[in-house]
């Protein structure tokens, strides 16, 4: 068509400093974002590439737009906050070729834009029972992009999200997993991730020419990227924008572009704080197979059930109860049994003693990859943990990128990406399964997280980066900065299993490789910092029963909130949260820094105005370094308010955790 036809459209967000635009001026649908008046996404491809039917976007124009306004709000069961406002404003435009015709929708809210594709079902389509896409022309253009610098580890590696982050010039940037986070030369802040993600392959980002970063979606084993039909919805395409780094992490951009709640009540769905059986096997104290150091015994679990009941936690994690793990587990998925115990773990006994301690039984389900195994054994599975009250499960995806193992209908086997369209509905499937008993999950080496908790509450948590457990034997172990990056990058998409709360911080020497490269009060900031609703104090029983002053704050700090701020930060550098509890009048404060020591001034202003508070704050002593002395750390109290200010003196790679008891 010529370009007499060429039509351009807009939208803006509801406080106007975001303006997207929609062209089809140059033959193909094209959009760009400015921001504050400034361009911050160039001119950038859209479309969608089709097996049989060939390319829609080049040669397709706009037919129609509309436009429409939404404000509202809604509850989370259980989260960062309690109620999310939803403003937007939304452009929806459909695109013709002449035969076919999709729609490309636009929302755009104050702290960003999501858009998505749907191809209606119509009449050149009537006769055909699949779509199957070969290509995304999804593009995201970065204007000058040598002086923008990005946050990012490698999308679609063996390792698969979990990897240091690199910090680097944006045109660097190979193939990157998202959320993906960058600052321009500006100081505008944005980062580009998805929402909603279901039936559809991930979307990791492939720089072409330097700044041209595509949408480049994970493919199943036969090559096809997405098999869908007519009435196909995309997930949605994200980009969150900001002046400052601090709010990208006040965003609620993700949650907004999710469905509602599917389940109904949820009020089963229950946070909490856990400890487990599990960083003894790390260190090699235990073992996850059987023999004389076997972990997962009766007595033991006994043994976490009494400190847990002790101190105040609700769940004791058991790993390495069920038969399988002998040998080599990460490459024989195949022999695990989801029902079979080893004969020194009684869970019957384990399920009495666990009632009787109200501490619940948190179980665990490790796959080494073989989905097809845990799939055939998966409704027995859950029906046992229904049938002795447990009502949380970790769920464990061991395997190389591109190595999950699955049994076809022919009886061929295949692999497939832990993020292709194969392994995103199997793991959403665990999670309804799960649903249908109560049940949560708590999925390790899953696929990347995209909001939906909202609209499956029992998906409480993911691990999917560089967990604790890489102290422990990871070459090399977690670099300082690490934490500092995790809020803006990978803690953007929704909550992870971290597993802060390390007191033996070098359990080999200080000058060991491998130990946690922290002091002891940056632990303690873990668990504001890094949101979870689900919280483990991850470190041996004894570790705890040594600090018990320390201890204090673990024990006191909740995992639901009814509200979360981020007042300080810089992308690697810094950060400091602030949240309130949802089951009382006191606050929290977690701040951490990097590997450089640094001084944070906070104003109090998010407490409550007409109160007072007792700020028991857990910070690094003044000789406190995380390489030579990681153990110098003070408690003290002081009385605030509203209208005061603290000054947070941060050691090396160090900490300070506060509680604000409402007075």
């Amino acid at each position: 068509m010529s370009n007499v036809y060429a039509k351009t459209v807009s939208i803006n967000s509801p406080d106007n400093k975001i303006q997207v635009i929609l062209s089809d001026k140059n033959g193909q649908p094209e959009y760009s974002v400015n921001f504050n008046g400034n361009n911050v996404v160039s001119s950038s491809r859209l479309g969608l590439v089709f097996e049989q039917q060939g390319e829609f976007g080049n040669g397709f124009n706009i037919i129609d737009s509309s436009k429409t306004s939404s404000s509202s709000r809604w509850q989370q069961p259980w989260g960062e906050r309690e109620w999310i406002e939803d403003n937007h404003n939304k452009l929806t435009s459909s695109f013709s070729d002449g035969t076919y015709r999709f729609t490309i929708e636009f929302k755009a809210f104050d702290d960003g834009i999501g858009f998505r594709y749907t191809v209606p079902k119509q009449t050149a389509l009537a006769d055909t029972a699949s779509l199957n896409i070969t290509n995304e022309l999804t593009e995201f253009s970065v204007p000058d992009a040598h002086n923008a610098t990005a946050w990012w580890i490698p999308g679609r590696g063996w390792n698969r999200y979990e990897y240091l982050y690199n910090t680097t010039s944006l045109n660097k940037v190979d193939r990157a997993h998202t959320p993906f986070t960058y600052k321009l030369k500006s100081g505008t802040h944005l980062s580009i991730h998805e929402a909603a993600l279901t039936d559809y392959a991930a979307m990791v980002l492939d720089q072409r020419r330097d700044g041209t970063l595509k949408a480049d979606l994970t493919p199943w084993s036969d090559g096809t990227l997405v098999k869908t039909k007519p009435g196909v919805s995309t997930p949605w395409r994200t980009i969150q924008i900001s002046e400052q780094a601090t709010g990208l992490l006040n965003s609620d951009l993700i949650l907004n572009l999710n469905e509602p709640n599917k389940l109904g009540d949820v009020s089963w769905v229950e946070p909490g704080k856990y400890v487990g059986i599990w960083w003894g096997m790390h260190l090699n104290e235990n073992t996850w197979g059987s023999g004389d150091k076997h972990g997962a015994t009766t007595s033991e679990t006994k043994r976490y059930m009494d400190f847990a009941a002790t101190y105040g936690f609700d769940g004791v994690l058991v790993e390495g109860w069920n038969i399988g793990w002998d040998g080599s587990w990460f490459h024989n998925g195949d022999v695990f049994s989801f029902t079979q115990p080893y004969d020194d773990f009684d869970i019957d006994a384990v399920s009495e003693y666990s009632a009787k301690q109200n501490v619940r039984l948190i179980g665990h389900h490790e796959t080494s990859g073989s989905v097809s195994n845990y799939r055939n054994q998966m409704s027995d599975a859950y029906d046992l943990y229904k049938k002795h009250g447990v009502t949380q499960i970790k769920t464990g995806y061991v395997a190389d990128g591109g190595d999950i193992k699955r049994v076809d209908e022919n009886g061929i086997t295949r692999h497939e990406w832990h993020d292709g369209q194969f392994m995103v509905n199997e793991y959403l499937y665990s999670v309804t399964e799960a649903a249908k008993r109560g049940i949560s999950i708590n999925t390790h080496e899953p696929v990347k997280d995209t909001g939906l908790r909202r609209t499956y509450p029992n998906w409480i948590a993911r691990e999917g980066a560089r967990g604790q457990e890489f102290n422990a034997w990871g070459t090399p172990p977690n670099n300082p900065e690490h934490t500092a990056i995790l809020p803006y990058t990978r803690m953007l998409s929704g909550p992870m299993d971290f597993t802060p709360g390390i007191f033996d911080l070098a359990p080999k020497g200080l000058d060991a490789v491998n130990r946690v490269q922290t002091t002891l009060t940056k632990q303690l900031a873990l668990y504001v910092v890094l949101y979870s609703p689900i919280q483990m104090a991850a470190d041996l029983p004894r570790n705890y029963v040594e600090r018990l002053d320390a201890f204090q704050f673990i024990q006191d700090v909740p995992t639901d909130w009814s509200e979360s701020i981020a007042v300080a930060g810089e992308i690697g550098d810094f950060v400091a949260f602030a949240r309130k509890d949802r089951a009382s009048e006191d606050w929290y404060l977690g701040a951490l820094t990097d590997e450089n020591a640094r001084k944070l001034d906070i104003k109090l202003d998010f407490l409550s105005p007409d109160k007072q508070y007792q700020a028991q704050i857990y910070r690094d002593g003044d000789k406190a370094n995380w390489e030579t002395n990681p153990y110098d750390y003070v408690i003290e109290t002081k009385t605030v308010t509203a209208k005061d200010k603290l000054t947070l003196s941060l050691a090396t790679s160090g900490g300070t955790a506060i509680r604000f008891k409402a007075i």
